[in-house]
């Protein structure tokens, strides 16, 4: 007895096996999707990670660290040297302004210095010379002289750096508004210790 073929179970059989690879396609496809926001997603969330608690780019607005920082360059600071490490002396460290600071009638919100004097310290200069408790500051970074005007104290009425403050000088000293003028900081307003230099390119490197 032979068979009988409804024609549109054939019909039907025909159009079924090239709709299975496009859906398994379809499925592959939307799996590798999936994988690639979940890595972005990570990728984003490392990178706002490091941003906020490890490392940030900050641009140098003035010529006040001159010549070891320029105006116009672009330097990586890194906060957890100063979250979990120690804050010596020479460092540079980039750091919230305290409110009084307008020397060029202007409040800028963030700055670049130098650490000169260290909690407990009694700073004062003479003519050109920095003292830290009354021996000169030796100054292996390169910086400008002359000191000023204004000098840091006379001698007979010295600088004492508070507990958990620092007094912060710019290495280019004439041209610097620095602590001379407003005072130290808390280590509280301390975002972190330049690294290093990576802008522009011919200077990138550390300082």
């Amino acid at each position: 007895m032979s068979e009988t073929i409804n024609p549109e179970d054939d019909i039907v059989a025909s159009e079924d096996e090239p709709a299975r690879p496009v859906a398994m396609k379809t499925k592959r496809l939307h799996h590798h999707l999936i994988e690639w926001a979940v890595l972005l997603s990570l990728a984003l969330t490392v990178t706002i990670g490091l941003r906020s608690f490890a490392f940030q780019t900050f641009y140098i607005p003035s010529s006040s660290m001159a010549p070891t920082l320029q105006e116009g360059d672009r330097i990586i600071v890194d906060k957890l040297a100063v979250d979990w490490g120690t804050i010596h002396r020479g460092d540079i460290l980039v750091f919230h302004s305290p409110p009084q600071e307008e020397c060029a009638g202007t409040h800028d919100p963030v700055l670049v210095k130098r650490v000169i004097g260290l909690p407990g310290d009694s700073l004062y200069s003479v003519g050109n010379t920095i003292y830290v408790n009354d021996q000169p500051l030796k100054e292996a970074w390169p910086h400008t002289e002359p000191l000023g005007p204004p000098a840091i104290a006379p001698k007979s009425r010295p600088v004492v750096v508070g507990a958990r403050h620092y007094f912060m000088m710019g290495d280019n000293h004439f041209y610097s508004c620095d602590s001379r003028y407003w005072g130290t900081i808390t280590r509280a307003d301390v975002i972190g210790k330049a690294l290093v230099r990576v802008w522009p390119i011919g200077r990138v490197g550390n300082f």
